[in-house]
């Protein structure tokens, strides 16, 4: 189980005027650069996902989803509220290590390797987390068909194709057989066999009882996947339930309808 209680993250951002954006560059020469103000990029949120379930967090681009997702992955600190992660005994994870040990992260900018091979490099990450030899070997052969690896496991990761470096790099996610993962955009730009091995593999993990939280902008595949979804616009969360409920509370048959409506009338609040 993952949980956060009120949990938000506060930036910095420059703000001009129109008739300063006009002179902006001779204003950079001057050492000026607008009027600084604080905001949150995610603004007191607070919900839970439990063991066996998939929660879709959806919104549009600059909503928050990434710094939410960071947070919950404990590789950012909020300003404020607090990340609560159970193991499948129910017991709480406090210590920094066994929580990386504990999830599973894959961002749209993880960097590989590029002159090892995946095989390679899932060896070394078994050395690291101190996977015996013979585990080792079991893991990645399990790894390598879950992904539908085994045409390129041997190939250097420079050579491979858009669709099989994302598997890649999703399976330096699977080597320690973590409990919760916490995927942004996993399928971005992928071909549609590759898109389907990753969806595949997400619902797989959350029949062995894993919590999986994943951000995309693929709507169909959202509402095909996804026991729960949160909406999030401007940090806040605007939308939560069910593909099902919400689909039926905007009176629309998907939802990609359902999206364009929740947006609509926020932005019009």
């Amino acid at each position: 189980m993952i949980a956060a209680n009120d949990l938000c993250k506060q930036f910095e951002r420059t703000v001009m005027k129109e008739e300063e954006k006009k002179t902006l560059f001779s204003k950079k020469l001057q050492g000026k650069s607008g009027k600084k103000e604080t905001f949150y990029a995610v603004d007191h949120i607070s919900f839970q996902v439990q063991q066996g379930e998939i929660l879709g967090i959806l919104g549009p681009n600059g909503a928050g989803k990434t710094t939410l997702l960071r947070m919950l992955g404990s590789l950012m600190e909020p300003t404020e509220g607090n990340v609560e992660i159970e193991n499948l005994k129910g017991e709480k994870i406090t210590d920094s290590v066994e929580l990386k040990k504990c999830i599973g992260y894959l961002s749209g900018n993880t960097k590989l390797y590029h002159r090892m091979s995946t095989r390679e490099m899932l060896y070394m990450l078994a050395e690291i987390y101190e996977i015996p030899k013979e585990e080792a070997d079991k893991r990645i052969e399990e790894i390598s068909k879950v992904l539908d690896m085994d045409a390129f496991i041997d190939n250097r990761i420079e050579k491979l194709s858009t669709g099989q470096t994302q598997r890649a790099s999703i399976s330096r996610c699977l080597m320690h057989d973590p409990e919760i993962y916490i995927f942004d955009e996993p399928t971005l730009g992928l071909d549609i066999l590759s898109a389907d091995a990753i969806v595949n593999f997400m619902k797989s993990q959350k029949e062995k009882g894993k919590t999986v939280l994943y951000s995309t902008h693929y709507l169909e595949e959202a509402q095909f996947l996804c026991d729960r979804i949160l909406m999030i616009y401007k940090g806040k969360i605007v939308k939560e339930g069910s593909p099902e409920e919400i689909m039926k509370q905007c009176g629309v048959t998907n939802l990609r309808e359902a999206f364009h409506c929740v947006m609509k009338e926020v932005e019009s609040a």
